[in-house]
C-alpha cells in the first residue's frame, strides 16, 4: 500500500503453530499490493494478517472474506464475533488445573458457545496450542502446565470481537474458496507445511493434514488466481521441493524467522520461510 499509517492492530485470541505474527511484525508491508479491492483467507488460523489488516486505515471499504477447514475454529470465530458475553461467561467457569483440562478436553457441548469456550480454553491451556484429533475426530493434546495462563482475557475477546463484526466465516476446503475471489482481490494464503525447513524431511503429522497432493492441488489454485487477475500471498517451508513446485510461478523470496515452537530441541531455532507472490512484480 501507498503508506502503512496509524496502524492499530487487534491482538490474535488464539495460540497457534505456525502463527504468522512473525511476518506482520517484520515482512508484510513490502508485499501488500498498493490497493485491492476484498480479502480473503482460506487457512485462517490464528488470523494474525487479517487482524493486522483490520488495524490499517486503509482497509475501509473492504470485504472480509475468512475461511478454514476446522469447523471448531471457525464456529469460535463466529462465536466470538455474535456472542462474546456468553462465550467469556463459559470460560469463567473452566479453571486452569489438569484434572479440569481432561474433564473439559472429554466434554461434547451442544451450545455453540460453549464449544467455543471449550476450544478457547483447551488452545489456551494445551501443551504449546497445537490443534491435533486422533483418528476418531477427538482433540487429544495433553495439558500444557502452564498454570498462570489467563484462560479468559475479557478484554481481548471484546477487543477481537469488535474487529470480527463485518466479516464472513464459512468452514469449507481452499478449493471451494476460489469461486468467491474476483478480479483486484488479495488472498493470503498460509497452509500446513507439508515438508520441514531447510531439506530436512517431511513433516508426520502435517503430511495427514496437508499432503504433497494438497500441495499440488494448492499450485494449482495459484494458477487459477492468476488467471482471475487476483493478488496472492503464499508462504510455505524452505524447501526444494516447493521451490521446483512454484517454479515459474510469481516471485519467490526467502525470509528468516525464531521458531515458535518449543518443547523439543530439534523445533527450536531460526528457520527460512518462502513467500509466493504477484504483489510484487
Amino acid at each position: 500500500m501507498e503508506e502503512i499509517i496509524n496502524k492499530k492492530s487487534c491482538m490474535p485470541f488464539l495460540r497457534w503453530t505456525g502463527s504468522k505474527r512473525w511476518f506482520t511484525k517484520s515482512y508484510i508491508n513490502e508485499f501488500l499490493p498498493s490497493s485491492f479491492n476484498n480479502y480473503h483467507e482460506p487457512f485462517l488460523g490464528a488470523g494474525s494478517v487479517y487482524f493486522y489488516l483490520k488495524g490499517l486505515d486503509l482497509t475501509s471499504g473492504i470485504d472480509f472474506h475468512l475461511s478454514d477447514s476446522n469447523k471448531e475454529l471457525i464456529n469460535a470465530y463466529i462465536q466470538i464475533r455474535d456472542n462474546p458475553e456468553e462465550v467469556i461467561s463459559y470460560l469463567k467457569n473452566f479453571i486452569n488445573s489438569e484434572n479440569q483440562y481432561y474433564h473439559i478436553r472429554q466434554l461434547k457441548p451442544r451450545k455453540e458457545e460453549k464449544k467455543a469456550a471449550r476450544f478457547i480454553y483447551l488452545n489456551r491451556t494445551s501443551f504449546n496450542g497445537i490443534y491435533r484429533v486422533n483418528s476418531q475426530g477427538l482433540y487429544n493434546v495433553p495439558y500444557g502446565h502452564r498454570e498462570k495462563v489467563d484462560v479468559v482475557t475479557e478484554k481481548l475477546l471484546l477487543e477481537v470481537s469488535r474487529n470480527l463484526q463485518g466479516a464472513s466465516f464459512t468452514s469449507q476446503s481452499f478449493e471451494q474458496t476460489i469461486t468467491n475471489v474476483k478480479k483486484g482481490d488479495l488472498v493470503f494464503l498460509d497452509p500446513p507445511y507439508t515438508v520441514a525447513h531447510e531439506n530436512n524431511g517431511f513433516i508426520e503429522y502435517n503430511q495427514h493434514l496437508f499432503s504433497w497432493t494438497d500441495q499440488e492441488k494448492l499450485r494449482d489454485y495459484v494458477k487459477e488466481l492468476i488467471k482471475k487477475e487476483a493478488f496472492f500471498i503464499l508462504t510455505n517451508a524452505s524447501h526444494n521441493s516447493i521451490l521446483e513446485l512454484y517454479s515459474g510461478i510469481g516471485e519467490i523470496k526467502k525470509l528468516s524467522r525464531l521458531s515458535q515452537v518449543g518443547g523439543r530441541n530439534k523445533t527450536r531455532g531460526s528457520y527460512n520461510e518462502l513467500i509466493i507472490t504477484n504483489t510484487t512484480i
